[in-house]
């Protein structure tokens, strides 16, 4: 059995960028070693794709498995994490031999960002660092927009990401919010007590179906970096990476931006965790079936848990008062604009075509 002691012992360097100033240099080293790397093409793919898969699924980590990893915070670390992890391998490897070497489940074969990176700039590099500094704020923003739109090669390319994401907000919002203004209190009534076993096993299942489907969706933000044809070692690479960094996350419990979850209304209860992990995979197969166009599952997350919360509150299902929960609502709003903000200043200052298109907008 692994003893969390010890094992904190053998992987104290984790807890190291605990310290502000220490985080500081981490990053600092990183921006270096990105101005270093980004002209040299084989090695700047793979420091990218490196950083991208860390901070991507750090950031993201609270809209997938964040209910996971609350509802089960009495259960050993590693458990979760070979379940979580080896979940990861099979879908990616499930892509990869359907889709001929393709890890993005031809999320990438939209017009826009279906061709391999022959060269890089440096935001381009640079910019996975930035979600990094970001997710250490706990600011919940759209890893799809912040990444894909420093490749996009035009500005129709993120024009369609951010249809199709803000659409999903409101989507989100809008079903969330009549499931729970209909049905919270019943919930309320029925999840009292302790809970049944069987509740535990459905929320490993939808769980489990929501990880797999947000691989499916979010894969595309990391393999950018990467040829879109892999072959059986770059493959190994790619798990073998993201299945540590899983690790890691599990091993610090979701890190500083879990607070995103911790905050909303009983979502540490296995029971309406279920609810929610439920309600956003059925979300997320309609996307997936609906368009190949990648979106930000940020954006529709924050939707399903906004037009929760507005709808608990309403119906008196929770404590907060409504000017709270609308503060609480807005605020996450908020820090996925400004997420959008910097993702198309990015874009704009690395694509030239992207910035002929907006410049056209104006002059």
């Amino acid at each position: 059995m692994i003893n969390r002691s010890n094992f904190r012992k053998q992987l104290g360097f984790i807890d190291v960028f605990k310290n502000e100033a220490n985080f500081l240099v981490f990053i600092l080293v990183l921006f270096v070693v990105a101005s270093l790397v980004y002209t040299i093409t084989p090695i700047a793919m793979w420091f990218g794709f490196a950083i991208a898969g860390f901070s991507v699924i750090s950031n993201d980590s609270i809209q997938t498995i964040g209910t996971f990893l609350s509802s089960n915070s009495h259960r050993k670390w590693w458990v979760l994490w070979l379940y979580i992890g080896g979940l990861f391998a099979l879908t990616i490897a499930l892509s990869y031999f359907l889709f001929d070497g393709d890890i993005s489940f031809k999320r990438l074969a939209t017009k826009g960002f279906n061709e391999d990176p022959s060269s890089f700039e440096y935001l381009q590099i640079a910019a996975p660092i930035l979600l990094i500094i970001i997710t250490r704020m706990r600011m919940p923003i759209s890893t799809t927009f912040l990444l894909l739109s420093s490749f996009a090669s035009t500005s129709g390319a993120i024009n369609k990401v951010l249809e199709k994401s803000i659409g999903g907000y409101f989507i989100a919002f809008i079903v969330s919010f009549a499931i729970y203004i209909l049905l919270s209190q019943y919930f309320k009534t029925k999840f009292k007590g302790k809970p049944h076993t069987s509740w535990t096993v459905a929320q490993w299942i939808t769980s489990g179906a929501l990880w797999c489907l947000w691989i499916m969706q979010d894969a595309a933000n990391i393999s950018v970096f990467l040829p879109r044809q892999l072959n059986l070692s770059e493959l190994g690479l790619v798990v073998g990476f993201v299945f540590i960094g899983l690790g890691i996350l599990f091993y610090n419990k979701g890190g500083r931006i879990q607070q995103i979850i911790t905050t909303k209304a009983d979502i540490t209860d296995v029971r309406p965790a279920t609810i929610v992990d439920l309600i956003y995979s059925i979300l997320m197969a309609f996307h997936l079936i609906y368009s190949t166009v990648p979106m930000s599952t940020t954006w529709v997350f924050l939707g399903l848990l906004g037009g929760r919360e507005i709808a608990m509150n309403l119906r008196k299902s929770n404590q907060k008062s409504l000017r709270k929960t609308i503060i609480v609502v807005g605020k996450d709003i908020l820090l996925a604009i400004i997420g959008l903000i910097i993702s198309i200043i990015i874009a704009y200052a690395v694509n030239t075509s992207v910035r002929n298109d907006i410049n056209s907008w104006f002059f």
